[in-house]
C-alpha cells in the first residue's frame, strides 16, 4: 500500500509538471459521486485522480481528440492503454503527436488478476512517453487455455456451445471495447446476427467479433469484466492473438510501426514472414 500511495504522489506531481504544456490530462477522477474518466486542466485538484477501477481510457482519448483537433492531451495509461491507443493510431483513431502518455505499472496483483504478460507500458511503443512504477513480469496465462488445449474437437465446441448460450446479446462486450469503432457493425446487420432471437443463434456473433478482433485485440479483458453473462472471452481472444502471432508474426499493441495484416490488401500485406515458414 506504501508503494503505492508513493507512486500515485509521483504520478500527481508529473501530471501538474505535464499540465504546463497541455491543454489536459485524461484520467480518472474521484469524488464523492463514484469514480469516472476526467480531463484534469491546471487549477483542478489532482488529489481526486485515481488510477482504479480500470476504464479503458484510450476511447476517450479518441472522442477528445476529434472535437478538439488542435489540443494536446496526455493520458494515464496502464499497459494495455497504451496497447490499445497503438493500435487506434494506426487505423487512425488517435493522433500520436498530439498524445502525451504518462505509462504506470501495474502491480503483480493486477497483472495476476488479468493473466497480463505486458503489465508495464513499453514507451518505446509511443512517440512521447514516461513510465512510472516498478516493473513486474508479465503473470502466468490464462489456465482455461490450457485446458482447451487438451480437449478435443467436440469437446471444444460444446464448451464454446455451453458459454454462447448464456448471451443476452447486451453488446456490452463492444461497446467497452477500445477497438471496436467501425461506424457501421457487422453485429447489428440481420444478415450476419438475426435480429430478436436470444441467445444469438450460434457462433455467428461471438465468431464474427472475434474475427474482427484478431489483429486488433489487446488483452485489456474490458469485455469479460462488463459481461453479465460471465463469458470466459478472454479466452476466445487469447487464441485468436495466438494464432495471428504463430501465423503472420503479428502482436497487437506491440509495435506502432508494423502495419497490422488483416486491415490490408495483399498487396500492401509484408508476406516475406509468411514466404519463410
Amino acid at each position: 500500500m506504501a508503494g503505492r500511495n508513493a507512486l500515485m504522489e509521483e504520478l500527481r506531481v508529473h501530471v501538474a509538471e505535464k499540465l504546463q504544456e497541455l491543454d489536459g490530462v485524461i484520467g480518472l477522477r474521484r469524488t464523492a459521486e463514484g469514480t469516472a474518466p476526467y480531463l484534469f486542466q491546471q487549477g483542478d485538484d489532482l488529489s481526486q485522480l485515481e488510477l482504479g477501477p480500470r476504464y479503458p481510457l484510450a476511447s476517450v482519448v479518441s472522442l477528445l481528440q476529434k472535437r478538439y483537433p488542435e489540443a494536446r492531451f496526455g493520458i494515464v495509461a496502464r499497459g494495455c492503454d497504451a496497447r490499445a491507443l497503438v493500435e487506434m493510431a494506426k487505423r487512425e483513431q488517435v493522433d500520436p503527436e498530439r498524445l502525451y502518455l504518462l505509462g504506470v505499472a501495474c502491480t503483480a496483483e493486477e497483472a495476476e488478476e488479468c493473466h497480463c504478460a505486458d503489465p508495464v507500458p513499453d514507451p518505446a511503443s509511443w512517440p512521447q512517453a514516461e513510465v512510472m512504477g516498478t516493473s513486474v513480469e508479465g503473470a502466468s496465462p490464462n489456465p482455461i487455455v490450457a485446458e482447451y488445449a487438451g480437449m478435443s474437437l467436440a469437446a471444444r465446441r460444446v464448451f464454446w456451445r455451453q458459454q454462447f448460450l448464456k448471451c443476452i446479446k447486451c453488446y456490452g462486450c463492444r461497446n467497452i471495447c477500445p477497438e471496436c469503432f467501425c461506424e457501421a457493425c457487422a453485429l447489428e446487420d440481420k444478415v450476419w446476427v438475426e435480429r430478436g432471437l436470444l441467445a444469438p443463434p450460434f457462433p455467428m456473433f461471438h465468431l464474427i467479433r472475434a474475427m474482427h478482433m484478431s489483429s486488433r485485440c489487446v488483452a485489456c479483458r474490458q469485455c469479460e469484466l462488463t459481461c453479465p453473462a460471465h463469458i470466459p472471452l478472454t479466452v476466445l481472444y487469447d487464441l485468436m492473438r495466438r494464432d495471428v502471432e504463430d501465423l503472420l508474426g503479428y502482436v497487437p499493441g506491440a509495435d506502432i510501426e508494423a502495419a497490422p495484416p488483416l486491415s490490408l490488401t495483399l498487396e500492401e500485406a509484408p508476406l516475406q514472414h509468411m514466404s519463410d515458414s
